[in-house]
């Protein structure tokens, strides 16, 4: 049975964990679980945003260097080889 007057609700508490496992992981060593886990909501909420925004940021840059678009039209395209006159039999 789950109190819904005392303490946090379990789909809450799995937010929590969720946002402090992100910060922890992929904070790159820059957080600890004990500091996370003792940061103000808004704070904890600053922080993963703008590991989001680097992370968008440095997925456009890399397609930028592969030269693909932001919005790909989806088909693949073959070499751009022409077929050489030694497999031409018809004269």
């Amino acid at each position: 049975m789950e109190f819904s007057f005392f303490g946090l609700t379990l789909a809450y508490r799995k937010t929590i964990w969720i946002e402090i496992h992100d910060l922890v992981y992929h904070g790159n060593g820059g957080f600890i679980h004990s500091e996370v886990y003792n940061m103000p909501i808004w704070m904890r909420k600053f922080h993963i945003s703008k590991i989001n925004d680097f992370h968008k940021k440095q997925d456009a840059e890399i397609k930028k260097a592969q030269g693909q678009s932001e919005v790909g039209d989806g088909q693949l395209k073959g070499p751009n080889i022409t077929s050489p006159s030694i497999y031409n039999f018809n004269k």
